[in-house]
């Protein structure tokens, strides 16, 4: 029995639907699309046309997997950020669109040097890069698959040239003075992991999301570090869990840095806290 692609879609929705994803007929959308390899924008041409045996059958394997909570970025092997797309991996966080706010602070000034602490997927590093054609950036990770990441995604959107990416465990690689420093470290206190999406808590790596204690262990460790790494009048900014920004804000502030600030999301939480090197 033959089925349209439109039909395809209504069944992939329900079955999504009923297995609790958020939005069942996007995520069915895109995985026809993905399946049909073509643009998401031009499945409703092909709505009305028979799905091949060969198109069926990769739209079940994603669906089914899809239902099982598989994140649609791990299923097509990519994420929209900044208006850029980057390549994931279970490897490395998702890139989300709160980290633009991170983006956004960094961009609100000039730099020629800047640090990733924790590069990950290299989101952050590569368009910053992008951003700033005249910088030069070094991205750090402890894990070797997320450099392996990072490094593709920097030779995709062809700033590899001035990507420095090393296996590092927070400062222990780095050399040198930056004028930017930035981190989207692991924020999630072990205690709140349970009631994280199964998208995430069962597929995301661990050490990017939590550092098994409080969320505040990678804040301590980068403030206690930077200074000998900031230029003067260099500028640190991380991204933040929605409570932590006063806690954060007084590390920074302990460190001796000063004009520390507190960014908000689009959403108006607490995202974002930047300070600079005296």
């Amino acid at each position: 029995m033959t089925t349209t692609a439109a039909q395809a879609m209504v069944a992939a929705t329900a079955r999504l639907r009923a297995a609790g994803v958020d939005d069942p007929a996007r995520d069915a959308r895109v995985l026809l699309a993905h399946a049909a390899r073509i643009d998401a924008s031009r499945v409703t041409l092909i709505a009305p046309e028979e799905l091949s045996h060969e198109i069926a059958e990769r739209y079940e394997q994603l669906i089914a997997l899809r239902a099982i909570r598989v994140p649609v970025s791990h299923l097509i092997g990519e994420r929209d950020f900044y208006g850029r797309r980057f390549k994931v991996s279970a490897d490395v966080l998702d890139p989300r669109p709160e980290t633009e706010t991170l983006i956004e602070a960094a961009l609100s000034e000039p730099f020629e040097r800047l640090l990733d602490l924790g590069v990950g997927s290299g989101c952050i590093l590569v368009t910053l890069l992008a951003e700033q054609p005249g910088a030069i950036g070094l991205g750090v990770d402890l894990s070797e698959a997320a450099c392996l990441q990072a490094s593709a995604n920097a030779v995709l959107h062809r700033v590899e040239a001035r990507a420095d990416i090393r296996c590092s465990d927070w400062f222990d690689q780095v050399e040198g003075q930056f004028d930017l420093i930035v981190s989207n470290p692991p924020y999630i206190a072990l205690e709140e992991m349970d009631g994280l999406a199964a998208e995430v808590r069962e597929h995301e790596p661990q050490m990017a999301l939590t550092d098994g204690a409080d969320g505040l262990s990678a804040y301590r460790h980068i403030c206690e570090g930077v200074r000998p790494y900031l230029a003067q009048a260099g500028r640190l900014a991380v991204e933040i869990g929605p409570t932590q920004g006063n806690a954060v804000a007084d590390m920074m502030r302990a460190a001796g840095l000063r004009e520390v600030t507190i960014l908000q999301d689009l959403d108006g939480r607490d995202r974002v806290v930047l300070a600079r090197n005296p």
